[in-house]
């Protein structure tokens, strides 16, 4: 059934069956989208019967009225009037007094004898009298809140004890009240959907990224203009004050102006100081607005602000800051309560989710640092290189380490990683690392000292393993002589003065597992212009995009940085280039022999 139902082409005669009406009613009033829909069968179904001249319809917000309709025998189809339209026809429609007629049950019905009736009343009782009416049925139809409706028949004369017209105005005014129920119903639902599908892209948007700077940055974007044509988001600093940190406008030319209202001015400032300490989003609007840099005479290149919005931001117990909208749109299309609040509470937990992160990946950093050395030693005859990088991004503490250590005439090297991460693993890279330096500091040999830190994993009965390699070189004719032992390490490898690459033969358990596990030295000649670089798995087991191993273009890469000032560095930067797959991190250390002075 088409809303055409509702509709009729002339004035039908007094014999037509108003039950059929009544049900043709019913049946577009479960169909239509607008209330106001209804109006092309309302209004000959009442001018069917013959004691009505006229019909007039208006509908109210509070005790302003919205539009009025009208329709006669003389009009013909119904005449819609704005309220534009009447307070040009007559300066009293906007502003007359319907404190009697604002319905406080149900439906009202009432009698007006027009004669009596004040001629500044209304618009609608004097379009009835214009219509040679003398008395008026009115019944006054509640849609809920401020919305109401009132709907008029004027008569020829005053209506029999028996008048028929009553019930069905009553009963027209049921038809309604049901249809703008359903309709508004369907809107909140529509509304809601919509809302919801906004905050869960608002979700992922925010959610994206763990930066602090850039998580504000989309905060502020995200927002504008699906909410509001303007945003700011302000946060608590360390001495309680609300400073802006991010903002956002529509228009390009009041970014500058937000910004620095946002940031300076007295009248916002209290504002969002009291937002900050409420317990729910506030909507500003008119006289709201007085003494601020917002409003309708407000001179600025982001005014008129019809509305402002406060949105405490809280998460986790911790009050953060506000965030405010400002709204150039209709009253009507600010966001609801619920979305403004949901949205602030989701802008919160990615505020403070990344904070938090940033508090603690500056925190690893630190421990980080600690468990590695603060500077490599100066060495006549080698340049020592070391870069180390953190791949996972749960910001656990790693376990790789390396050091250089000078004992004598002799320069001792080493490099490990403990198995997994986090505090356990960082506790044993500190002991592994700290063992190792403190022996090879007594210059004990390479092999002595990995069995050394063996005993003392198995002494802490640690559940994890540790690998390590250690090289100690020793000045001899032509360069160095080098012992190197492993535990279960990564091969090292020697970069010719050529370019050419050769592995270092030598291999062990790993420490913390055996308690007779033995290590045996590997003897080798290092000459000028020789590289000894060692490394974690971190570097070699980085996977490429084509399924491929950074190890099977190690040996290019050593070649390619051997000239490099930092060549570890240069190292551990092309293996993260290289790498798509793969989340452990990287330790690298590189002697380059050189001539002694």
């Amino acid at each position: 059934m088409s809303e055409d139902d509702a509709r009729a082409s002339s004035r039908p005669s007094a014999g037509d069956d108003w039950s059929a009406r009544l049900h043709t009613l019913w049946r577009a009033a479960a169909q239509i989208q607008d209330v106001t829909a209804l109006a092309d069968g309302v209004y000959p179904a009442l001018l069917a019967h013959p004691d009505v001249l006229a019909s007039v319809g208006s509908r109210w917000d509070a005790r302003d009225v919205q539009y009025v309709r009208y329709a006669s025998d003389v009009t013909g189809p119904t005449i819609t009037l704005s309220r534009a339209e009447l307070a040009a026809r007559d300066e009293h429609v906007c502003r007359a007094s319907r404190a009697d007629a604002v319905p406080h049950s149900p439906k009202i019905l009432r009698h007006v004898p027009l004669s009596a009736e004040p001629a500044a009343r209304g618009p609608e009782s004097r379009l009835l009298a214009s219509a040679g009416a003398v008395h008026a049925l009115e019944c006054v139809i509640p849609f809920g809140g401020s919305d109401w409706a009132s709907l008029w028949v004027g008569l020829a004369s005053p209506p029999t004890e028996d008048c028929v017209l009553e019930e069905r105005l009553l009963q027209i005014a049921d038809v309604l009240i049901a249809s703008n129920k359903r309709i508004v119903e369907y809107r909140i639902h529509d509304r809601l959907q919509v809302e919801d599908a906004f905050l869960a892209e608002a979700s992922l948007q925010m959610d994206a990224s763990l930066d602090v700077e850039e998580t504000l940055r989309r905060v502020a974007r995200l927002a504008v203009p699906a909410v509001a044509e303007g945003c700011v988001v302000h946060l608590f600093s360390p001495g309680d004050e609300l400073n802006p940190v991010a903002s956002a406008h529509v228009a390009a030319s009041a970014q500058d102006w937000l910004a620095e209202v946002s940031r300076a001015d007295s009248w916002l400032a209290k504002v969002l100081r009291a937002g900050a300490e409420g317990g729910a989003s506030e909507v500003l609007r008119g006289t709201d607005l007085l003494g601020g840099p917002f409003g309708t005479g407000a001179a600025a290149e982001g005014a008129p602000v019809r509305a402002l919005s406060v949105s405490p931001l809280r998460a986790r117990g911790r009050s953060l800051g506000t965030l405010t909208f400002l709204y150039h749109r209709d009253d009507a299309e600010i966001g609801s309560p619920r979305l403004l609040d949901d949205l602030a509470g989701r802008a919160a937990l990615a505020i403070d989710t990344s904070m938090l992160y940033e508090q603690r990946r500056r925190h690893v950093q630190v421990l980080q640092r600690h468990l590695l050395p603060r500077a490599l030693p100066d060495v006549d005859g080698v340049e020592l290189s070391a870069a180390y990088a953190v791949a996972d991004s749960s910001l656990d503490v790693g376990g790789d380490f390396y050091d250089a250590v000078v004992a004598g005439d002799q320069l001792a090297l080493l490099i490990g990683d403990v198995c997994g991460r986090g505090a356990e693993a960082a506790a044993l890279t500190g002991l592994a690392r700290h063992t190792l330096r403190t022996l090879l500091e007594d210059r004990t040999p390479p092999a002595q000292a990995l069995a050394r830190l063996n005993r003392a994993l198995l002494t802490e009965q640690t559940t994890r393993f540790v690998t390590a390699v250690v090289a100690v070189l020793s000045p001899a004719p032509g360069g160095w002589s080098a012992e190197v032992a492993s535990a279960g390490h990564p091969h090292p490898l020697v970069r010719g003065a050529d370019g050419r690459v050769r592995e270092v033969d030598c291999s062990g358990v790993f420490l913390g597992v055996l308690e007779d596990a033995d290590y045996q030295p590997t003897h080798l000649h290092l000459s000028e212009g020789e590289a000894l670089v060692m490394f974690t798995d971190g570097l070699t087991e980085a996977k490429g995009a084509d399924g491929s191993y950074f190890e099977d273009h190690l040996a290019d890469a050593l070649r390619e940085s051997g000239a490099a000032t930092d060549p570890a560095g240069r190292l551990v930067t092309m293996s993260a280039d290289f790498r798509r797959h793969g989340d452990d991190d990287t330790a690298v250390l590189v002697a380059r022999l050189k001539g002694r002075a």
